[in-house]
């Protein structure tokens, strides 16, 4: 959660501080400077996306740092389905072959966080208490 964390929100400041660099990440071709037409938002769109990216890793980090396990599983569908609609986007041709790293990265970081869950949640890694359930020291 940590890594997503520092990750999601290094890629924000990238977007707000240099733009044409997040978009070549993720496929898209920069567009020279004085070249987009008027009424195009582009920029304002990945500010916005890139403001959310920020926020949204500061958000991973601080879960982590408090062990917020009830956030971590509930990262994991809202994840999955971002991979869904990030390769959709690809596959209908709505976005360039490139953006299809960011849906898989936000799949393959469901999977992990997912399974992550899933181990610690067993019983052999649960942590031993100092009672047994019948009320008697272990």
């Amino acid at each position: 959660m940590a890594v997503f964390g520092v990750l999601a929100a290094a890629l924000g400041v990238v977007g707000l501080v240099t733009p044409d660099a997040l978009l070549t990440v993720m496929g898209f071709e920069p567009v020279r400077e004085g070249g987009r037409a008027d009424g195009d938002h582009t920029l304002v769109f990945l500010t916005a996306s890139s403001m959310a990216a920020l926020n949204m890793g500061v958000y991973y980090v601080l879960a982590a740092l408090a062990d917020w396990k009830p956030f971590f599983r509930w990262t994991v569908p809202f994840r999955l389905l971002t991979c869904a609609v990030f390769t959709l986007a690809v596959v209908t041709g709505r976005a360039p072959a490139g953006f299809l790293g960011v849906g898989l990265w936000e799949g393959l970081g469901a999977v992990v966080t997912g399974a992550a869950l899933r181990y610690e949640n067993r019983p052999a890694h649960r942590p031993l208490t100092s009672e047994s359930p019948a009320g008697r020291p272990e």
